[in-house]
């Protein structure tokens, strides 16, 4: 057997053990091997590095910020880790209690939203693969146009999906639509209706922050940006949830002249469970102003974040 062949048969049988949880028995019957080269192939992948197990210690959370915070902002949950000694274990914690509880929550919905951005992307990247062919994931705003990155919104929707072999569906649109007419057209086309349809109804989402800075990284966005955030005081902009700009206190800044093209506004808001993952302590403001506007009902970060939104909020 060449090597190729001899690794890919190396990560099948783990696959099946450590993922699909077959016996040695069962993994001896299915490749025709004996037990003794089962065993003994399941040492070799954890020996040339093919499997690694990694045993992680319990993450702790910080219960007072916690009560603190479900408190002033009116949250279902607040889930605030403790700073650990790097910044990078910061956001490996985060993301790796992010990925636990929101696939718990996948577990109870039918259909899941989800928007884009790396942080959206590790998230789906630490899911355990599992088979849900009852849920459904649903982009639920038109795509920012970052096609050649895996962050993109469509990319993402197929990755989720593809970790719970559910079905999904596109907007295979852009994130913001000048005109009025067109906008108000396309969700009336026949192969966008059952988006539309299937995003209306979602009963959880999950969703990283942007920023202004971010949709100018997007030339053809940066170019029209005055039109369009028409009417936007730029200044007062504190964050981007839903492809929407809004000020420290939540008030979304484009209501009476909203361009993003998908589901409305108030649909979005409607959905049971509206969870927001921060890493980075540049984002509290961003966060500060979702929590004020209740734009999220339950949010994960940890202390440093927290903690700068309490001095944001002047103590």
């Amino acid at each position: 057997m060449n090597d190729v062949k001899h690794q890919e048969l190396l990560a099948n049988i783990a696959q099946d053990y450590y993922l699909s949880k077959q016996t040695v028995t069962d993994l001896s019957k299915k490749y025709q091997l004996s037990r003794y080269l089962i065993t003994k192939y399941l040492d070799e992948a954890l020996a040339t590095g093919l499997v690694k197990i990694n045993i992680a210690t319990p993450i702790s959370r910080n219960f007072d910020l916690e009560v603190r915070f479900k408190k002033a902002f009116h949250l279902r949950n607040a889930f605030i880790l403790k700073s650990s000694d790097t910044p990078n274990d910061d956001n490996e914690n985060i993301i790796e209690y992010a990925s636990a509880e929101i696939q718990d929550l996948i577990r109870q919905s039918r259909i899941i939203g989800l928007t884009w951005g790396d942080t959206v992307l590790s998230v789906i990247s630490h899911f355990q693969a599992e088979v849900r062919d009852d849920i459904t994931f649903s982009q639920f705003v038109g795509n920012n146009l970052k096609y050649t990155s895996l962050s993109g919104a469509t990319p993402l929707v197929e990755k989720a999906a593809s970790k719970f072999g559910a079905p999904y569906q596109t907007m295979p649109a852009p994130l913001y639509i000048l005109s009025d007419s067109a906008r108000a057209e396309l969700q009336h086309e026949p192969a966008l209706v059952p988006a539309f349809s299937t995003a209306s109804k979602m009963d959880l989402l999950f969703t990283g922050f942007g920023t202004l800075a971010s949709i100018d990284t997007i030339p053809v966005w940066k170019q029209h940006q005055s039109e369009i955030f028409d009417g936007v005081t730029l200044d007062r902009v504190a964050g981007m949830l839903y492809g929407r700009p809004y000020d420290i206190n939540g008030t979304i800044l484009n209501i009476k002249n909203d361009k993003t093209f998908g589901i409305p506004i108030d649909t979005v808001l409607a959905t049971t469970r509206r969870v927001g993952i921060v890493k980075s302590k540049f984002k509290a403001r961003a966060l500060l102003g979702a929590l004020r506007g209740e734009l999220l009902t339950d949010v994960i970060t940890n202390e440093g974040v927290a903690n700068r939104v309490l001095l944001e909020m002047g103590g």
